[in-house]
This record gives C-alpha cells, structure tokens and sequence, in this order.
C-alpha cells in the first residue's frame, strides 16, 4: 500500500472539526519538544512538527533537478536472506547522478552508465551519510528548508543534516552511535526502523569491525538472525516503526538500530543533536580508535579495506591517536572544571543509571503502583516532559506502526504505559527494569563464554576476536572513566 503524501493529512483527519483553526498550529513549542527531546529516553514518532518545512518537497525527482547532474556516491547492496549482517565494507560503490539512479531504479533494461553491472531485481542502492554542507557547497540557501528549530535548536538546519536517499531494500547494519541523540525526517517514501535499547548491547553482540568513528555495530543480522551462533539475542527487546512522509522520529542515545527502505525510493533527512554525554563519549572513542588502529595496522597495513568502514577515509598514525586521545581528555577535563566534578562524572555512567542508583531512586520517589493512576508531586514535571497523545507516539515492544487513528491507547506490553483523559503517559521506572539491568550484566559473561567456546572450537583466536573484548562498549567505558579520574588527581 503506498504511502500517503504526509503525516498531516491523517492529522486533519484525527482533528476533525478543528482542522481549520489549527492546521497552521503545531503541537509543540520549540522550548517544549527540546524537553521531550533531552527527557524522553524512548523512541517516539512527532506528527505534525513539519508540515510547513520547505524540505518536505524533496523527493528524489525534486533533487536530481536541483543537484543538475553531479554525481554522489552509492552503496550496492544485494537483496539476499543472508544471516550474516551486510557491512559496508562486503559492498561495491559506484558514482552516479540521481537522474541515473531513478532510470535504474525504474529497472529500464536498457540501462548504461554506472549501474550498468547492477541487475534491479537482485540489488539495491543508498546514497547514505550526505552532508549537506558538501553536497550542496554552492546553495546554500538550500540549508534553511530544514528548520530544527522548530525542536528547540535555534539555528540548526540542513547545514547540521544529512541526506539519505534509497531504493526498495537499501538499509543500513545493525548498530549504535556514540555521540549524541537523532532526529529524522521522513520525505518521501516509508522506513521501517527496528531499535532495541542500550541496556541490550550484550544481546547485539557488540564489534567495532569494521571500524567507524562513533558506530558500534552489531555482529547479528536482526531481519534474519543466526540464533545459534548468537542465541543470547534471543533476549533482546525489539521496537518497530514505520515511519511515513511528515513525521519526525526521535531515537534517544545509544539505541541500537537497523534501518530499511521499504518502498521503491526514499529520502530522509536526520540530525545527530549533542549531548552532554558526549564529552566522555569523545574520550571512549579516541581508546577505540587506537586500540583497533594499532592492532589492525599491525597485522596487516596493506589490507586496511578489511576493517576500516568506508565512511573513514584512512587509517590514522599512532602519533595522530595520541594526540586525539590527548585533546579527547583535555577537553573532557576542561568542560568539567573542578576535580570534584570530574571525580563525581567520571565515575557515573551518564543517563546509563545502575542498579544501585536505581534502586536510591526508588527509595526516595516510591514506585506508582498498577492499580493508581495518581501522580505524585514528585514526578510532575517528569510526566509533563512524556506528554504521549495525538502527536507524540511511543515505539513500544513489538509495535509495528503507530496507529493511522493516532488516538487512544498505543499497543504496548501492557507494563510501560497507562492511559489518562485520552493520552499515554510512561508510568515510573519500576523493577522490571532492574531486571533487565541485572540480566544484561550477566549476559556480558555468557556473551564471552559463548565466544570462548567458538574459538576453543576453531582453536583460533583472531585479531577481531581481541578487539571484541578490548573495545566491547562496556569496557572502553570503564577505562575512559579510570583515565579521566587518574588524570583530575
């Protein structure tokens, strides 16, 4: 079923008669959906932020003809059942205009040029990671028909985005970013998201091969997992979208996902917004970086196509991951002032919260309990910052969509979520939670005993299978931590 031309005609529809007194008023200030934004710590889906954006016009026919034939990178992908995930490095790449890609992706027979090699039916495109301030260097005015402004960050635009632009079946691996929180804009064409949350990442089977720069990827392909070699996966929570035309999806810090084209073209437009997190973040990858630069040079420095995501232009010295690891540090202890302070971050796993400072938590504000609807004076502030309804809807657990009435009660485990005057709000943290927390930790042990007994079966342990223990995130984590505090003493 195609989709429809944006989120904003349903929207009027759900409004009924007060379609025309308001379809020129979004639903949330700047100030208050920024709250949401550094509040929420779930995915959730924004109608009716973006209807009036200039952007929302860009389909791919639209940007051939403003682009006027340059020429953009593609990823060749296959569209295969493999179990295993398709990096970036197993594909091929090929220079195109987007005129080319639509003629090709119209699978006209007669095709020449860049996709010549390329049959349709068994391959798909991505023009992915296109920074606009590259892509359009000579329009500039271009970058003002993106107005994240209207999220609460005065000034950023297109000249902060970046454009993606895919056919039928193009997505991106499994993985999380490092930096920041995202926002996406969905233009032309559907993407079905799935995202599993942080405390997940022993389920995802964690690997900085191939290596990227704020990408930790994961090893199981989630669409068509080999449970066998990965049976902890078995345990992750899986969170479905599908994001249509006009709606903007949030994806908090540290969300694992994979993203896939599910019609004949998309574009999308997303924005990484930075966090305060970030600045530790910096110093766990510049330890990644060298860590993995060091051992994969080492064994083979003629082969850097192996390991490095193309998305990385080269392979950096040692002398060069010094010194960014240096100026990672340097400017960790700089925003943090004080050794008190640094001694106080240093040591706390920012938004990551133990068990234990769970557990402080519920002491001191109590858990809502099932049975009550009633909001403590306590938690006020944090509900008004969760105002799920018409125009913000959480992904939840197995969800597929969010519902084309968007009223009412969202599809949900039954736990997460309670329903009041006709909105959803997010009850308190409760001890599932907890659960799940304690669970993944010892699902880092069972995690490397399953990979111990791989390799004892192989009777090889590779370079790659180092790396995972080394710079799995949970590690590189605790020794950031451990170098900040030694260096604030």
């Amino acid at each position: 079923m195609a989709a429809s031309p944006g989120a904003i005609t349903n929207a009027d529809s759900a409004l009924g008669g007060g379609e025309k007194e308001d379809k020129h008023v979004k639903p949330f200030t700047p100030e208050k959906a920024k709250e949401i934004i550094m509040c929420l710590q779930q995915p959730a889906v924004f109608y009716n932020m973006a209807f009036d954006w200039p952007a929302r016009l860009w389909t791919a026919k639209h940007l051939s003809e403003v682009l006027h034939g340059k020429q953009i990178r593609f990823r060749m992908g296959r569209k295969s059942t493999d179990t295993a995930p398709q990096f970036e490095t197993a594909c091929n790449y090929v220079e195109a205009t987007l005129e080319e890609f639509l003629s090709w992706n119209c699978d006209q027979s007669s095709i020449s040029g860049a996709f010549r090699d390329y049959d349709h039916s068994k391959f798909w495109a991505y023009a992915d990671y296109k920074y606009f301030v590259s892509l359009f260097e000579d329009k500039t005015d271009i970058f003002q028909d993106v107005i994240w402004s209207d999220f609460g960050f005065p000034g950023r635009n297109g000249r902060e985005s970046t454009l993606w632009i895919g056919s039928l079946g193009a997505h991106t691996p499994c993985h999380l970013d490092t930096y920041g929180c995202n926002l996406v804009f969905q233009v032309q064409g559907r993407k079905r998201w799935h995202l599993f949350p942080p405390e997940d990442t022993p389920f995802l089977y964690p690997t900085r091969i191939p290596y990227e720069e704020s990408s930790v990827f994961s090893k199981i392909n989630v669409v068509n997992p080999d449970l066998k070699r990965f049976p902890q996966f078995r345990k992750a929570r899986r969170h479905m979208v599908t994001l249509s035309p006009g709606q903007v999806l949030f994806v908090p810090r540290h969300w694992w996902h994979y993203v896939e084209s599910i019609d004949p073209v998309t574009v999308s437009i997303n924005s990484w917004i930075e966090l305060e997190e970030d600045h530790q973040a910096r110093v766990e990858e510049a330890i990644t970086r060298m860590l993995v630069c060091a051992l994969k040079t080492a064994e083979n420095p003629h082969n850097t196509r192996a390991w490095l995501n193309p998305t990385e232009l080269e392979e950096t010295s040692h002398e060069a991951n010094c010194h960014y690891l240096n100026g990672a540090v340097s400017a960790f202890l700089n925003h943090h002032g004080t050794s008190e302070v640094v001694g106080t971050q240093a040591l706390r796993t920012n938004r990551d919260c133990t068990v234990k400072e769970e557990l402080d938590v519920h002491s001191r504000v109590g858990v809502e309990q099932a049975a009550s609807h009633t909001v403590s004076s306590g938690t006020v502030k944090q509900e008004a910052a969760r105002p799920f309804g018409l125009d913000l809807v959480p992904v939840t657990p197995g969800s597929q969509e969010p519902s084309s009435e968007r009223g009412g009660i969202f599809e949900n485990d039954g736990e997460d979520f309670v329903s009041k005057n006709g909105k959803s709000f997010r009850k308190l943290p409760n001890t599932k939670r907890q659960r799940m927390m304690s669970e993944s930790e010892n699902a880092v042990v069972e995690q490397i005993a399953s990979d111990r007994t791989v390799a004892l079966s192989q009777t090889f342990v590779s370079t790659d299978d180092l790396l995972d223990c080394l710079v799995n995130p949970q590690v590189t984590r605790l020794v950031a931590q451990l170098l900040i505090q030694g260096r604030s003493m």
